[in-house]
């Protein structure tokens, strides 16, 4: 069973087009096996979503899917910045003015949050909402930003201005017009907390995908000895449910991955392409990468990595991958000899082990 990743697209038009399960499929037991189960594709978190189970009996199995859903949406209502009543709209909202109170999920998303921006001197920083919403606005008004408005954005952002204080857990800017963007982080928490619901339910073994960022445990299905997740080919990549080719087959076991790209999404002012990943002190993202692949653990790690590696670039991505244990990358560069040529990749010492070798060429 593969499954393909879609790396943080909003596609949430595309559902009315396409044709989705809203129920739970079920595989039937041969008998010697534990029961399988699929969700089909939801719509959670703003994307979608994939959920595989593995278990005893076809209510474990049920269940299981369930209360994944269950976490992820919980987690979405609380970390949204879509969604006006979520703790992170009412931070934007009054975080300036006052201290605003948080449940222990979300502070300890920001806690993490912080703890990747010092690990990467800034390169994920979740504080990035205001330039975010400067370039869309920007991209909708197609005129390309002067650098003094760039500089009056970047004055809003930086993960030091941003205070937690353990004891209340509550959230404070320490300057207005500051805005929290969880896009880089939410997720992946969100997986890691549905892992833990699905194993609590009876799951041995299972798949979450939401929009990319994927992480499996326990028993792979039937017929195989890992999961086997498909790394996108960015030269061949399409849009909504069908991904189009892919470069190569992952094969993972207990372990997450997540992907950040700019094929998909970017923003485009008076011709010049503008990645979704940004960097605070370059107003872009660095444009070495086309896409970044971490393998680790936890989901959360991964999607914290994967967006700060995408601005950090080759050298300093590698590096910090390298120092990490059980952390592994994948990067996709364009050629730089020849930029019109396609792309390169590029691995982590130990990354080669997750790949299949019989999928993948190059």
């Amino acid at each position: 069973m593969k499954f393909f990743m879609n790396r943080k697209k909003n596609i949430l038009i595309a559902i009315t087009a396409c044709a989705f399960f809203v129920g739970v499929l079920y595989f039937s037991s041969d008998g010697e096996r534990p029961f399988e189960a699929d969700s089909g594709v939801r719509l959670v978190m703003g994307t979608f979503c994939r959920i595989h189970s593995i278990a005893a009996d076809v209510l474990s199995a049920q269940r299981s899917i369930e209360a994944a859903l269950a976490e992820l949406e919980k987690v979405d209502t609380l970390m949204s910045d879509y969604k006006e009543d979520s703790q992170i709209s009412k931070i934007n909202k009054n975080g300036f003015k006052q201290a605003v109170e948080v449940s222990e999920s979300t502070f300890e998303v920001l806690q993490k949050s912080i703890e990747y921006s010092r690990l990467t001197d800034g390169a994920f920083d979740v504080t990035v909402g205001p330039l975010v919403d400067f370039f869309r606005s920007a991209e909708k008004k197609a005129i390309a930003p002067g650098q003094q408005e760039i500089e009056e954005v970047k004055s809003k952002i930086g993960f030091v201005k941003l205070k937690l204080n353990s004891d209340s857990r509550t959230v404070k800017f320490d300057v207005n017009g500051m805005r929290l963007d969880l896009g880089g982080i939410a997720k992946g928490y969100g997986i890691d907390k549905a892992i833990e619901a699905m194993q609590e339910s009876g799951a041995i073994g299972g798949m979450i995908d939401v929009g990319g960022d994927v992480r499996c445990f326990g028993k792979a299905p039937k017929g195989r000895d890992n999961w086997l997740i498909g790394l996108q080919d960015p030269g061949r990549a399409k849009d909504g449910l069908d991904m189009g080719e892919t470069l190569l087959d992952l094969k993972l076991t207990d372990s997450a991955i997540a992907t950040s790209g700019d094929y998909r999404r970017f923003f485009v002012i008076e011709g010049k392409k503008y990645s979704h990943i940004i960097d605070t002190t370059n107003d872009s993202a660095n444009d070495e990468l086309t896409s970044v692949t971490i393998i680790c653990k936890k989901a959360i790690d991964a999607d914290a990595l994967a967006t700060a590696v995408s601005v950090m670039g080759i050298k300093k991505g590698l590096a910090l991958i390298e120092d990490m244990p059980q952390t592994e990358a994948i990067l996709i560069s364009k050629r730089a000899d020849e930029p019109m040529a396609g792309f390169e990749l590029i691995k982590s010492s130990g990354a080669e082990k997750f790949i299949n070798c019989k999928s993948y060429r190059q």
